[in-house]
């Protein structure tokens, strides 16, 4: 799941810290995909404050929302079906289908949310400018190597740009989209491949994810 999607599971969580938990697997793998932390094997360190320990919190709650999000059959079944119709829309470009598809799902996840006001996305950008930069430095330098300057500075850029606001357009999630898959292919795109990855996931949108909300509750009553 995406960013947005993983906020709405701690939507109502009273804190900051337990959000960023929530969204710093992926914000790390944003800095650098090398990354790979297990923040578990640090607790005695990481529960000595509860600050750093609700970051955990968070982190623990990401990593069992992606693994019932991932495979479960909604997921599993919505990726295959999107793939058969982004195919032809990248055909001629080296983006792998299954890949780009399987990333729309999660950011139209998001789009809906923010459509449907299920959540408030300025509200999770308040929470993330809240969390006391010093508490984020020692947390990562207990899970272990981390450009702890480098994070810091995507990680300001990150709470200040407030993209993800811009998901409300569902325009706007194609040129996303093309600049995530730019980061695996080279590759160069014109304004009707985002004319036509738009149509695609409106399309797929309007007619396959009208029960879009089942998966966030399918994963709400697994999650402890």
């Amino acid at each position: 799941m995406n960013f947005l999607s993983h906020y709405y599971f701690e939507r109502y969580s009273p804190h900051s810290e337990r959000i960023l938990g929530a969204l710093l697997p992926d914000l790390l793998k944003n800095v650098d995909k090398g990354y790979n932390f297990h923040p578990q094997r640090f607790e005695e360190v990481l529960f000595a404050h509860p600050k750093t320990m609700w970051i955990s919190e968070g982190w623990y709650r990401h990593v069992e929302v992606d693994k019932l999000f991932h495979s479960s059959s909604f997921f599993l079944d919505h990726t295959h079906a999107l793939r058969r119709k982004l195919d032809p829309v990248v055909e001629h470009l080296p983006i792998r289908a299954s890949f780009l598809a399987h990333i729309s799902i999660e950011l139209l996840l998001d789009h809906l949310l923010i459509e449907h006001v299920l959540i408030n996305p300025v509200r999770l950008y308040e929470h993330l400018e809240q969390v006391q930069t010093a508490t984020i430095e020692k947390y990562l330098r207990a899970i272990g190597d981390v450009d702890v300057a480098r994070f810091l500075t995507f990680y300001d850029r990150f709470v200040t740009s407030r993209y993800v606001l811009d998901y409300a357009d569902l325009g706007n999630l194609s040129y996303a989209l093309f600049n995530i898959c730019k980061r695996v292919w080279t590759f160069e795109n014109n304004a009707e491949d985002y004319e036509r990855l738009t149509a695609s996931l409106r399309l797929y949108k309007e007619h396959s994810l009208v029960n879009y909300m089942d998966i966030f509750q399918q994963i709400q009553d697994k999650i402890v």
